[in-house]
């Protein structure tokens, strides 16, 4: 996970001993056995793409301690598995215990577990919860310990166990390869580097082909994804993303035309090959060094930085967004870290892409979502590029939960599945439709199919006649107070929104938009805005709006406000 809070867990240094290399056709036999191993004596593997385990331990006829390999050239992170199990005995009780996570705290008390398929039932699924502990164990230096309980059913079967769903390099590339093969105008892949094992660092870009020769300026949207290997989720999302993207559904189609996305499906190419969970074949968390990247140690990050800063030099081209895909160990749901900036305007502005996405997906949540400027997170991408990129760019890190996510209807956690993280990347996807209509680069057609429509009370619809008929004008100066009042009024009513309602908050910004265009009313002053902030303070709004319980979203009329700001410097 790129950014994580002060309680969610810390990384442990102590093994019993150092554990290197993935155990190959590992046959586990009790002590003093010689000869063939019997039908029973399990034998294991991790010899495969994204395969980690490092060593295993017979204990009894029942029991067996596992050892997690650690990334290659960093002892410190002990978290992702993936390995099978083969030669056992029909109805063969065992009990695995995973006894090195160098996690202190982990999902698994929440109620996780891990995944299971087998050569017969070749979909994932979930060890039963009510089989699964997760505990500190003094037989081993107090490392906590998973252990779970399983049975074997069928002799001829391979078994194959997992922390999460795997998405492997080959998958990614067989994926593109399927897309490259559909000739569509407006997908194009193309190598941006090589790792250092000789992998692809593949750049994918959607748009309309006349984007890509722009006469004015165009917007970028940069999403980039598996940073840290072990994330599994990400890939998920950021494959449903790109489905989204490339389909035929109106908003996709409305998108391209407009925006330019460009898409780093996998960042670390070879720490996803060697089964790591954070690190690079090289040991290096490379979301701590986007600030100073390295051609040879960090030859992905370099790539991707200069390709960025090329955009951000480019008259031509604006990059809005850069969004960093990453899955988290200890909270649920899907949640956004961003950036605070000294720029009140700035901050307020980083606020409203949560809004809408937490308005599209029932999954995101605002009470994990947080915006800081950690000195520990300086070197991730988020930060630095927050830093380097022009100051009208977004830069967050999207979270999505290794387990589950609740909803505010029913409270109870629903456990993520392949299909729930891609539509999470679809949703977010959608959500843009919505911010670029905020932002008047969008017109009001199509629109998001998630979100409600506007009612019968549409301003856009009315012509200037009819407006006359209904509503006063405002073009005498003596009557310049009474339009300010009116407004604020008009702004208060439409901030009392109930809790269950909160997806039509979106198109409260539209409509409040578009009345105050149509009064013609000039900005505020400050005395007027004080008067007015006094009494928008009175309202008890929920606490949902707040962010980790400190930081809040200012209330819908300040963000009109600046909304209005930002449109008046466009047009003069």
């Amino acid at each position: 996970m790129a950014d994580k809070k002060a309680d969610s867990g810390s990384e442990s240094d102590s093994t019993d001993e150092p554990v290197v290399g993935n155990v190959s056709k590992f046959a586990v036999v009790p002590p003093g056995f010689t000869g063939r191993p019997k039908k029973g004596h399990l034998i294991f593997d991790a010899c495969f793409e994204c395969g980690n385990l490092g060593r295993v331990d017979y204990i009894t006829e029942f029991e067996y301690d596992l050892f997690i390999r650690p990334d290659t050239c960093n002892p410190r992170f002990r978290v992702w598995f993936n390995f099978t199990v083969e030669n056992v005995k029909a109805d063969q009780r065992v009990i695995f215990n995973l006894v090195n996570f160098s996690k202190t705290k982990s999902l698994y008390r929440e109620g996780m577990s891990p995944f299971v398929k087998s050569t017969s039932r070749p979909k994932w699924v979930r060890v039963p919860a009510k089989h699964v502990y997760y505990y500190r164990c003094p037989d081993h230096r107090k490392n906590y310990v998973m252990s779970f309980a399983f049975i074997f059913d069928k002799e001829d079967d391979v078994y194959q166990f997992s922390y999460c769903y795997p998405y492997s390099y080959t998958r990614l590339q067989n994926y593109l390869d399927n897309l490259e093969k559909r000739n569509m105008d407006y997908f194009s892949r193309e190598l941006l580097c090589l790792t250092v094992q000789q992998r692809r660092l593949d750049l994918i870009t959607i748009t309309h082909p006349d984007n890509l020769y722009p006469e004015e300026t165009k917007r970028i949207v940069f999403v980039s994804s598996r940073v840290h290997p072990g994330e599994t989720p990400a890939s998920f999302v950021c494959q449903g993303f790109i489905d989204f993207l490339i389909s035929n559904h109106p908003v996709a189609k409305t998108l391209r035309e407009h925006i330019v996305f460009k898409v780093v499906p996998m960042l670390n190419p070879d720490g996803v090959y060697l089964g790591n969970y954070r690190c690079s074949l090289m040991g290096f968390d490379l979301n701590r060094h986007w600030q100073e990247p390295s051609p040879w140690a960090h030859p992905t990050l370099y790539a991707t930085k200069n390709l960025l800063m090329e955009y951000d030099r480019d008259e031509k081209l604006l990059v809005d967004f850069f969004i960093d895909l990453h899955a988290h160990s200890t909270l649920m749901n899907g949640f956004m870290y961003g950036n605070t900036y000294d720029d009140i305007d700035r901050y307020e502005r980083q606020s409203v892409f949560p809004k809408l996405l937490c308005a599209n997906a029932e999954d995101f949540s605002l009470a994990n979502t947080n915006f800081n400027r950690d000195a520990v997170k300086a070197g991730t991408g988020r930060r630095t590029l927050g830093g380097c990129l022009d100051e009208s760019s977004h830069c967050y890190t999207l979270e999505v939960s290794f387990y589950s996510y609740q909803t505010s209807s029913t409270g109870q956690a629903m456990p993520y599945t392949e299909e729930g993280y891609m539509k999470l990347g679809r949703n977010l996807a959608r959500t843009f439709i919505d911010y670029y209509k905020l932002a008047q680069v969008i017109s009001q057609k199509p629109s998001s199919s998630i979100v409600p429509k506007p009612l019968a009370y549409r301003m856009r619809d009315r012509n200037v006649q009819d407006r006359s008929n209904v509503e006063p004008q405002y073009d005498d100066k003596d009557n310049e107070k009474e339009q300010e009042k009116e407004l604020i009024r008009s702004l208060d009513r439409e901030i009392v929104i109930s809790e269950r309602d909160r997806s039509r908050e979106v198109y409260l910004y539209q409509r409040t938009l578009e009345r105050a265009k149509s009064l013609r009313i000039r900005q505020p002053s400050s005395s007027q805005e004080d008067r007015y902030s006094g009494a928008r303070r009175t309202y008890n709004r929920s606490s949902d709006l707040t962010i980790n319980s400190t930081n809040t979203f200012n209330d819908v009329s300040t963000n009109i406000r600046l909304q209005l700001r930002e449109r008046d410097r466009r047009q003069y």
